[in-house]
């Protein structure tokens, strides 16, 4: 029987996971069987069952490892010293830096999480509002500091959200976009607009 096959500091779970976060992007988490997720890493079904309990422990595992992620570094970022406008423009750098390198687990994070069990959905979904909030409070505390412009907060944290996601069409179509420029001239428009 083969085995899993790692690289170094990279465990079986991680491999698991990773190559389920790919299927769940392609297929679909409904669509995916543990049987496909078995032959794309290369071992029978059952062996896989060695080191998780079910399909939707991978869900569940690719989704709150995402959340906890962006929770814990908007965490840091918003606890450093600097303005409103440098704290948006790290929290941003990090949204794009995430969808270019973890495409697939984030991918299954904002489109595959309505297919958890309780009590995790719940879990899921105040992880995704709690983060929201924490974004428009910083976007609050940047207007009563006056660094930056009296706009809705929400609808500020919307377009942030809305356009770091659109890079799903980039990440689909590979345009001829190097990610440094795409990533500066992403921050510039999202916090300095278009218009001359």
């Amino acid at each position: 029987m083969a085995k899993i096959r790692t690289e170094k500091n990279v465990s079986k779970k991680e491999v698991i996971t990773k190559t389920a976060a790919a299927l769940f992007k392609t297929k679909g988490y409904s669509s995916t069987s543990m049987r496909e997720l078995a032959e794309a890493i290369g071992v029978e079904a059952p062996s896989l069952y060695n080191h998780i309990g079910s399909k939707s422990e991978l869900l569940q595992a690719i989704c709150f490892k995402m959340g906890n992620e962006f929770t814990a570094q908007t965490a840091k970022i918003k606890s450093s010293s600097g303005t409103a406008s440098d704290k948006l423009r790290a929290i941003i750098r990090f949204h794009i830096e995430m969808m270019m390198h973890n495409f697939n687990e984030l991918y299954v994070a904002n489109h595959e999480w309505k297919h958890l069990d309780e009590p995790y959905l719940t879990d899921f979904l105040t992880i995704r509002r709690n983060y929201e909030k924490s974004l428009v409070s910083l976007i609050e505390q940047g207007i009563e500091k006056n660094e930056l412009q009296a706009i809705n907060p929400y609808v500020a944290v919307l377009t942030i959200l809305s356009a770091v996601r659109g890079l799903e069409f980039w990440q689909r179509n590979k345009k001829n976009i190097p990610p440094q420029v795409l990533e500066e001239d992403m921050i510039n428009h999202l916090l300095h607009g278009i218009v001359k």
